[in-house]
Parts: C-alpha cells; sequence; structure tokens
C-alpha cells in the first residue's frame, strides 16, 4: 500500500516536477505478466525515477547494506527501501549471487516485473561496465523477457557522493524485449550465460550511449583506490615529516 503513496502522492510527483524525465519506449514494457528490466546504473536516483514513472509496480534488488543501519536512521532507512519495492540481497560471500537469483525468480514467479542492474553497483566514473550473468540466469529459468533501460542524465545529477541530487536533464530509454527462448534449458552453461549477458550490456550500450569497459564495476573501482592510496603513499615518502622537538 505504502508502495503506492510513495508512487502517486509522495514521491512520485516531486520527482516528476523536478526532473522532468523524458521517457522513450515506454511501450516496450508489458503491461502484464514477468518481465525483467535490466538497466544501467548510474545515480542512487534510479531506484525512484524509474519507479515513478512504471504503470506496473516494479520490484528491484537492492544490496542488504540498505537494510542494516545501525539506530533509528537505520529502521527508518530499510523500513523505507521495503515500502519501496527493494529487497535486500546481501552481496558478500559465495552465495551472494544464488540468493539474489533466488530472490530474483520469487519475484517473477509472480508474474511481476523484476528490475535489475547487471553490473552489480553504482558506476562510479559513468561508464558502463561488464554485467553480471545472473540476469542471464533468471531470465532462462524463468522464461521472462528482458527489456533493456537506459538511465540518462542521472550521473550528472546525482554522482556517487552526493546525497542531495541537483536539478539536471534526464531522460529513460526502453528498448525491445529481449527473447531467449532459443537457450531454453542451458542454464548451467557458462558460454550460453556470458553470451545472453554480453547481448542484453550491448543493447543498454546502444540505448545510453556510454562508454563501454569490459571489466567488473567493482574491480575496476577497487584498482582506482588502490592506486590512489599508492600514489598519496609515494606523495607522503617524497616529504617526510621534520622531527618536533
Amino acid at each position: 500500500m505504502f508502495y503506492y503513496v510513495l508512487k502517486y502522492v509522495l514521491l512520485g510527483p516531486l520527482l516528476r516536477l523536478a526532473f522532468r524525465p523524458r521517457i522513450e519506449g515506454l511501450e516496450h514494457v508489458p503491461d502484464s505478466g514477468a518481465a525483467i528490466i535490466a538497466g544501467n546504473h548510474l545515480s542512487f536516483s534510479d531506484h525512484f525515477l524509474m519507479p515513478a514513472i512504471l504503470k506496473r509496480r516494479i520490484t528491484f534488488l537492492a544490496k542488504a547494506e540498505y537494510f542494516t543501519g545501525p539506530g533509528l536512521k537505520g529502521r527508518l532507512t530499510a523500513a523505507f527501501f521495503r515500502s519501496a519495492g527493494q529487497i535486500p540481497v546481501d552481496r558478500s560471500g559465495k552465495e551472494a549471487g544464488q540468493a539474489a537469483i533466488r530472490e530474483g525468480l520469487g519475484v517473477l514467479g509472480k508474474d511481476e516485473l523484476l528490475g535489475i542492474y547487471p553490473e552489480g553497483t553504482r558506476s562510479h566514473d559513468g561508464r558502463l561496465y561488464k554485467g553480471k550473468v545472473g540476469v542471464a540466469v533468471m531470465a532462462l529459468k524463468s522464461g521472462a523477457p528482458v527489456i533493456p533501460c537506459a538511465m540518462i542524465g542521472t550521473f550528472e545529477a546525482q554522482p556517487p557522493g552526493k546525497k542531495i541530487p541537483t536539478l539536471h536533464p534526464v531522460a529513460i530509454r526502453f528498448g525491445e524485449p529481449l527473447d531467449f527462448s532459443r537457450y531454453l534449458g542451458m542454464e548451467n552453461e557458462k558460454a550460453v550465460l556470458r553470451a545472453i549477458t554480453d547481448e542484453i550490456m550491448y543493447a543498454i550500450l546502444t540505448l545510453s550511449g556510454q562508454e563501454y569497459v569490459d571489466q567488473y564495476a567493482a574491480v575496476a573501482k577497487a584498482e582506482e583506490q588502490a592506486a590512489a592510496k599508492a600514489a598519496k603513499a609515494e606523495r607522503g615518502s617524497k616529504f617526510p615529516r621534520l622531527p618536533t622537538r
């Protein structure tokens, strides 16, 4: 119930008024039945802008950290995300991917819309990164079509680390549904899963016009952080502290 209060009364009208998103290809989203909407992930705002413009309810798989904050603020944040249709998924450990797939299939099994970001995390620099194959597994096991989606302008409106978004032109583009029924029963074939995922990412890339990086976003971000830390340490070694008396 609170999902629709947010969508039609509280948050939805505010987002549509503030960002005035341009919507393209909304006719590709089916009016009924299970479907996966697979999109790029540029901003925290993505979680709320897409549900605000869709006619149907959509459920996203969200990182568990949104639901485990301490104190009253943490409880309120968790309640808000659950009310907004988010499902917590623990991204740590070997079972993280399987847990996400189980939750996603549960949503699709109820003939609902499932929202997923194949990159697995927000892009830290606005580029599109290699997709994880969980979306391919869910597409094959559920038989649901995959609708590619591109968020455009949300990185500029609210890049990582920015709590309050700035006003910036935003567009949301949906592509034609992708049907992978030709691969039915091949969800355990790694090469097939990779091929399906790459096809989905290419469709997103075509819609978004982003620069593509054939590397997982989390790995690229970790490498950049490590390089920055090493560079900082090297600069510090060149300018040792003077002894104090």
